[in-house]
């Protein structure tokens, strides 16, 4: 391979890294529209998803402002909090599904409980996944940068 071809390349990842940064920002300002829509606030626990979404975008703003090894970490710590905000998500969504649906019938079994907990609309069992995405895409958009595997190594 060439230079050219290997300059290409990098040009290459560099737009997709920009395509990426595009879509996290999308779903980041989507999501916490979403939420705050649905007053997603009310208890503590549901403030997590909006806090989390808030600093991401000071540590993005940061990063794109000054783009050096510092903000990057900082980056993938809060993208791993999104992860982790993803699956305490999911656990809270299913158990305050089953206790409401222990609630309305107590004499329910596994199955049925298991079964209303998946089809019921609120709290969406899967909505906390958009956390776990979100967590994703960042993570990729650090990791496709070759500094940052390089300052990695070093």
């Amino acid at each position: 391979m060439d230079a050219r071809q290997a300059t290409a390349g990098v040009d290459r990842v560099e737009v997709l890294r920009k395509w990426i940064l595009g879509v996290l920002v999308l779903g980041l300002l989507g999501t916490v529209t979403e939420l705050v829509l649905l007053e997603h606030y009310e208890k503590g626990l549901q403030l997590v998803p909006v806090g989390l979404i808030a600093l991401s975008i000071v540590v993005l703003i940061w990063h794109v402002m000054k783009d050096d090894l510092a903000s990057r970490r900082t980056l993938v710590a809060v993208m791993v909090l999104f992860l982790l905000a993803g699956f305490a998500g999911f656990v809270a969504h299913f158990l305050g599904s089953a206790e409401f649906q222990l609630e309305l019938d107590p004499d329910m079994d596994k199955w049925e409980l298991l079964e209303k907990i998946l089809r019921a609309k609120a709290p969406p069992l899967l909505a906390p996944g958009m956390m776990l995405q979100l967590g994703l895409l960042g993570l990729a958009y650090v990791y496709s940068d070759s500094r940052y595997r390089r300052s990695e190594i070093k």
